[in-house]
């Protein structure tokens, strides 16, 4: 009994040869020694089938190591294919001879029928932009929006043929969608041009969609925007993307919100921050005064005596909402001092009085640099 080659000798690669070296290889020698190309050659089916066994083992990662391991024995346990005729060869390896010879199964008869109806497929996503105010992320609102989608005709109910009709089998290709021809040794196949590659024709497609079973309308939902909700963030409606090709499941609708700037609040993660002008007076002394958050509630806070510019005020749990543990945020009010551009004669004399009794140096804090006071400018 003839002594089996190696696998990796029939192929003519190494034995750490890359999945997509080994495939290389194999259809190379496939194209080589196929039957329709060498027709009536028992040596070249030999080889061809050789060629097919070794690939079928050191294609698939699990044989593969099986057979690096117990070699040949591997087929013993299940690892490979044994002893394939041609049958098995093309039933296996119709994907690789159908790429290669025009999906023809390799000059066979093995044409794949195509199925005898349009069959249904999934719609495509759509995607929209909404605008919403910071005051609508911070609460939360309710939107009507409108879009436009493909929906399923209203005339063949999304079968895409007249009521009453239906599909038949295309003569031409006898269902495979495909005209096949030989040349010399080779067999070719093109799409055929009666049902453009579909298996099937329709006697009378729906004059309204034009047998595409799908009509462009517009569309009009109201969807809710979470409390919470951040800039650039994207809501899925389900279902509400285009219409399935002949009742094909429909797509998504994602929504991305665009929060437009406020002028007086910001967002900081989930934090709501703004500014507080204070005078003076009121830094100094300290302060209790009532402020209007960007939902239009009033805040009672506290200015500490002493407080300086910058400084943040917090008021817990007024912030934003998270959307996923719905712990809400803070209030975040940063103090700034307001400095009169014009003054009557009087305020400028009582405020070069408190100059001279408060002095015109300051401490010389760590961190910050010391100037010397030279003269008022007015």
């Amino acid at each position: 009994m003839a002594t089996k080659r190696d696998f990796y000798e029939i192929l003519g690669v190494s034995k750490t040869a890359s999945t997509d070296e080994i495939k290389a290889a194999y259809r190379k020698l496939a194209m080589q020694y196929h039957p329709d190309r060498n027709p009536g050659n028992k040596e070249a089916e030999e080889k061809f089938k050789e060629a097919s066994e070794a690939y079928q083992m050191l294609s698939d990662a699990t044989k593969r190591k099986q057979y690096d391991q117990f070699g040949h024995a591997a087929q013993d346990f299940g690892g490979g294919a044994g002893n394939m005729n041609m049958d098995d060869i093309f039933e296996n390896f119709g994907d690789i001879f159908e790429a290669m010879f025009g999906g023809s199964g390799g000059g066979r008869g093995r044409t794949r029928k195509k199925p005898n109806a349009p069959q249904p497929s999934r719609g495509h996503d759509r995607h929209v932009d909404l605008e919403i105010t910071l005051k609508e992320a911070f609460e939360g609102l309710k939107k009507e929006i409108s879009y436009y989608r493909l929906m399923p005709c209203d005339v063949c109910a999304g079968k895409g043929m007249k009521p009453g009709t239906s599909v038949e089998s295309c003569k031409d290709c006898q269902g495979t969608g495909q005209i096949q021809f030989r040349q010399g040794f080779f067999m070719y196949a093109q799409p055929c041009t009666t049902c453009h590659g579909e298996g099937y024709t329709m006697a009378e497609p729906c004059s309204n969609c034009s047998g595409q079973s799908r009509k462009q309308k517009l569309e009009k939902i109201t969807i809710t925007v979470p409390k919470g909700i951040f800039d650039n963030a994207e809501l899925r409606v389900s279902g509400k993307g285009d219409a399935g090709a002949y009742n094909g499941p429909a797509g998504d609708l994602y929504v991305r919100i665009r929060v437009l700037p406020d002028e007086r609040f910001k967002r900081v993660q989930n934090d709501l921050e703004c500014t507080i002008m204070l005078t003076y007076p009121q830094l100094v002394f300290g302060c209790q005064l009532d402020i209007e958050s960007i939902d239009g509630s009033k805040e009672s806070i506290k200015i500490p005596k002493g407080c300086a510019v910058g400084q943040k005020i917090i008021v817990k749990g007024k912030g934003f909402e998270d959307l996923r543990t719905k712990k809400p945020g803070n209030l975040v009010i940063i103090t700034q001092c307001h400095i009169p551009s014009k003054l009557t004669d009087e305020a400028k004399d009582f405020l070069k009085q408190y100059s001279e009794i408060v002095g015109t140096s300051t401490t010389n804090n760590e961190g910050t640099i010391s100037g010397f006071f030279k003269k008022f400018l007015g």
